[in-house]
């Protein structure tokens, strides 16, 4: 079969149209994600109506309803000081200062996160399988994981600015004294 002006113009259709519904479920969220999240308590267990009223729309729509802010969007993704990044919903430390990296995704990065603070979910959703990424003690949606980092991890925690704050200050380090990469963060390779 030979290509003709007709097979391009409808081949350049199909990617244009399979582009744009990428780019609107990345800015959006994940209704399927919520429904096929395992059911489980939380130590920081709200409401709806009370995490509506204590969140902004964006952090709500990120930590609550597995949604992802449009990249470059967040101002945390140019934060460079020292210094610790916490969830917006419950304050948890989840990473520290010293391992954010610029990935050039458009999303603040980190190689690890500090010890306890993550908890990950399988995630099947846009036919696509992932690690996400949560906040271990509300649940709070914060991203995923790719298995594309710098060293020593080789891994890159993609998160929502939106589902986290910044506290400037002394970074704070690992209790242990180095870093823990959760179980199954091998993303992809089987998890």
């Amino acid at each position: 079969m030979s290509l003709t002006r007709r097979h391009l113009l409808g081949l350049g259709g199909a990617v244009t149209v399979a582009g744009l519904l990428g780019l609107g479920a990345c800015s959006r969220a994940a209704p399927a994600a919520a429904e096929a999240r395992p059911s489980r308590q939380f130590e920081v267990a709200r409401s709806d109506a009370e995490w509506r009223r204590l969140l902004s729309p964006a952090q709500y729509a990120v930590l609550r309803q597995q949604a992802t802010e449009r990249p470059w969007s967040s101002p945390l993704n140019k934060e460079h000081r020292q210094g610790t990044f916490a969830c917006a919903g419950c304050a948890l430390p989840l990473f520290s200062s010293s391992t954010k990296f610029e990935s050039h995704t458009g999303w603040p990065s980190f190689w690890a996160p500090l010890h306890n603070a993550i908890g990950e979910d399988r995630d099947t959703t846009f036919g696509m399988l992932r690690v996400e990424a949560h906040c271990r003690r509300c649940g709070g949606h914060l991203g995923h994981v790719f298995n594309d980092g710098p060293r020593p991890t080789g891994l890159r925690y993609c998160m929502n600015g939106a589902a986290m704050a910044f506290i400037p200050g002394a970074a704070q380090q690992d209790a242990a004294g180095g870093w823990r990469v959760p179980l199954g963060s091998s993303p992809i390779s089987g998890a």
